[in-house]
Parts: C-alpha cells; structure tokens; sequence
C-alpha cells in the first residue's frame, strides 16, 4: 500500500483526532488544521497527496477551500457536511470536491472512501495516458486505440466524465459541457446520451461497464479493468 501524506481541516477537535488516528492506522501520514486560511497557506507549501475538508470552518470555509486549492492542484479532496440535503447543494456549487461524506460518520466508511480516492488518484494519469485517447481538435476519443463514434455533445460529457475517474458530476454540470453546442438540452437528455455513450463504449469493449449512474445526482466515470 503506498503511504499517503493526508491533511484534515476540521475545527472539532475530536473529529479531527480521531480521524487522524484511523488515517495513521490505515499506515497514512496524516496531521489536522482547524481553520480553512491557515490550511490553504499549508497545503500550497506541503502539498498533501490528500485532503478531508470540513464545510463548516473558521477563516475560510470548506466550499471556499476546496475552490481555492482548486486553482492550483487537482489533489483528492473528501468533503465532510453536517447534514445530507448539504451534499446536493455542494454538488450544485460545483466545488470541484471528488467526494462527499455526512456527520455523523462511520470512520471506517471514511478510510474506504479515502482508499477509493488515492486509488482513483494514482491511477488517472495511466488511464488518461494509456487506455484512454482524447484528441481535442479532431473531437475523437479512442478507447485501447479504438475510436469512439461520438457526437460533438456526446464528445464533450465523455472529455468532462474522463477528466476525473471517480468523481460525481451532477447534471448540471454535465448540462454545462453539453451547452456549448447551443442547443436545448434537459436533464432527460442527458440521461439518454449518457445510455448512448454506454452503448458505443460496449460496441468496443462489451465488459466496460464505466458510467456509473449515481440516484438522484449525476454520474460518475469508473475506470474499466
């Protein structure tokens, strides 16, 4: 298991501690900040291979935080909330965060989702690289070197989902990519070109099953094997 240098920003003491615990348990390197301007100077600096981001802090809250770092690194950020209707404001903001989890937590589901989001990390960049192809100019993408029949919007959901294995887009978001062709476009939609997309990515390989529909929010991109 690779030893990853995590940060977490939480003012509850406890929280903090205890998550910082199961993250050394886990074998991780991890320390914890209690206000979001003091742990943004920090991560600039230390650039931690992972970050756990109360929303609610002092100085700089956690939707501000995760905006700011994402001006500079796309480091794995896990969002933590006190409520659950939170999380689909969060999403709409468009934070930019790759995953959300509420209070009160489980810390072992915690430590899952951490591993799931250094694993995501570690293996974007031999997925972008490797299996996947994006040709921006020619508006191709090419899965293990066969092309993709993909439609200009169609093109621009898939280039959005592949940007970061893992993490949820909501249909906003998706709508957004989608918008740039300047047609009507609605949630319903959207939801058959991500079927559309399923069916040309399985004309290619029939066991990649990668586009993850997520209830009630959007849709994630899970790397096939």
């Amino acid at each position: 298991m690779t030893v990853a240098r995590v940060l977490v920003v939480e003012d509850d003491l406890r929280i903090a501690q205890l998550l910082v615990d199961y993250l050394h348990n886990e074998g991780h390197q991890a320390r914890a900040l209690a206000d979001g301007a003091l742990a943004l100077q920090d991560i600039r600096q230390s650039r931690p291979d992972l970050l756990i981001l109360d929303v609610m802090l002092p100085g700089l809250d956690g939707v501000g935080l995760c905006r700011a770092v994402r001006q500079f690194s796309d480091v794995p950020i896990l969002m933590v909330t006190a409520r659950v209707d939170e999380i689909d404001r969060l999403l709409g903001l468009q934070t930019g965060a790759d995953d959300y989890v509420c209070k009160p937590f489980s810390p072992r589901e915690v430590m899952a989702r951490v591993q799931a989001l250094l694993r995501r990390s570690q293996g974007r960049l031999l997925t972008q690289q490797a299996a996947w192809h994006i040709d921006e100019e020619a508006l191709r993408i090419a899965w293990r070197g066969q092309s993709l029949t993909l439609t200009p919007l169609e093109f621009r959901m898939l280039r959005l989902l592949l940007s970061r294995p893992g993490r949820v887009f909501s249909r906003e978001q998706l709508l957004d990519a989608a918008h740039a062709d300047l047609r009507e476009v609605s949630d319903r939609t959207i939801d058959t070109h991500v079927k559309n997309l399923r069916k040309k990515i399985q004309q290619v390989d029939a066991d990649a099953d990668c586009l993850v529909s997520v209830y009630g929010v959007g849709y994630r991109f899970e790397p096939p094997v």
